[in-house]
């Protein structure tokens, strides 16, 4: 009976689909599974060592474990590749524990969860990966004003180079080994602000650090597409030469913009000819934004002034378009809505045309044939030579009694 137990139990071992083994205390298999002659070959049988069948980066950590376990009474349980028959080598787990009476090791495979990722790479992958390596030294040997570096998901820095570090009175590599809090210690906010790094968002910043403005891009990293960030690549440009001139540009700007306003305040001068008399001469090519201002300025010295007229001399102009023509018109009743009398004066033919083609109601525009006749209405009318309200006017072109 005690012999057809074995053989069955022998025969349940042969056919087992699971990866199980009995080795010796030297690690030499004694026997090993159908499951496990499947998965890795014949080279199991025959006394195979388990060391002799691990990848060589693999032999060391597989000493350490084997030993552990001949010292242990529990199980034991550690990673390690194993070359199958066709001579590549498969990431396993090995859980494993000495037998009742201490004479064998009875253990058992699986593959390892991150079988995929710990899959060896072919030539190609391994020359791309030697080709993105140079891609990176590249970058941080010839570009002057940059500094690459990454951190891992406890903030400790993998890799910190560029030929920029000496800017920010580093080293290359200085910073490698060393965590980005501990280095930044002292700026609990700076701490805080570099936790958000590895909520999966790209981001992009300006600010000054170490003597130089800086402009960053920080990169979320990840193992595998789609999953966790377990890294962040920062790439920092020193930018204050940019800086330096795109300052001295701007204030070059405001200078050209103030002059400018100088110019258009002495091209469009406005001058009280005769107490509460303004006039307003303008000369050369009146386009919106000139004209916006022109009614922001007269409108003010009216009230200042306390004016009772206001005249446009339009005698220097020959061109308007349709907008800077229903620009006056508002300008002629804005001044009437202060209680001042606004006079046009001197309109050429070609001015006349475009403000008739508008369609614009002109039956209470106040105009005269040029700034002289002008003056001579808006006197008469203030020393009481005309018996009509100087607010109301004349009807276009009509001119005052003697």
């Amino acid at each position: 009976m005690e012999s057809a137990s074995s053989v069955l139990l022998g025969e349940l071992f042969a056919r087992s689909p699971d990866l199980l083994f009995i080795a010796s205390a030297d690690g030499a298999l004694l026997h090993g599974s159908g499951g496990l002659r499947e998965a890795l070959g014949p080279g199991v049988e025959g006394g195979a060592r388990l060391a002799d069948l691990a990848h060589p980066d693999d032999r060391a950590a597989l000493s350490a474990a084997w030993s552990s376990l001949l010292q242990r009474d529990e199980p034991v349980s550690f990673s390690v590749r194993l070359r199958d028959g066709g001579g590549a080598y498969r990431p396993l787990s090995c859980s494993a524990s000495r037998s009742s009476d201490r004479s064998a090791v009875l253990g058992s495979l699986r593959p390892a969860p991150a079988a995929a990722a710990a899959t060896p790479m072919t030539e190609d992958e391994l020359s791309t990966l030697r080709l993105k390596a140079r891609i990176l030294d590249g970058l941080a040997e010839h570009v002057d004003p940059l500094t690459i570096w990454a951190l891992d998901g406890d903030g400790i820095y993998l890799y910190h180079d560029g030929k920029a570090v000496a800017k920010a009175g580093f080293t290359r590599g200085q910073h490698v080994g060393r965590s980005v809090y501990d280095l930044y210690a002292a700026s609990p906010e700076a701490a805080a602000e570099m936790r958000k790094w590895y909520d999966g968002q790209v981001r992009r910043g300006r600010g000054e650090a170490h003597g130089a403005d800086w402009d960053t891009w920080l990169i979320p990293l990840r193992s595998e597409p789609g999953g966790r960030v377990d890294g962040v690549l920062g790439v920092s440009l020193d930018v204050s030469d940019s800086r330096l001139v795109e300052k001295e540009l701007r204030i070059q700007l405001d200078q050209i913009a103030a002059q400018q306003k100088v110019i258009r305040d002495l091209s469009t001068p406005i001058i009280e000819v005769w107490d509460g008399v303004l006039t307003l001469p303008m000369v050369g090519t009146v386009d919106s934004v000139r004209t916006a201002e022109v009614m922001d300025s007269l409108l003010a010295q009216i009230v200042e002034k306390r004016a009772r007229f206001a005249i446009l001399d339009l005698t220097g102009v020959e061109v308007v378009d349709t907008r800077v023509a229903s620009h006056l018109i508002q300008l002629i009743t804005a001044i009437r809505l202060l209680g001042a009398d606004g006079i046009v004066a001197g309109i050429k033919p070609t001015v006349a045309q475009t403000m008739v083609a508008l369609g614009l109601d002109l039956t209470q525009l106040n105009t005269q044939r040029n700034l002289r006749a002008a003056l001579n209405y808006a006197i008469r009318a203030m020393t009481g030579a005309q018996g009509a309200s100087p607010a109301a006017g004349p009807a276009p072109g009509k001119k005052p009694a003697p």
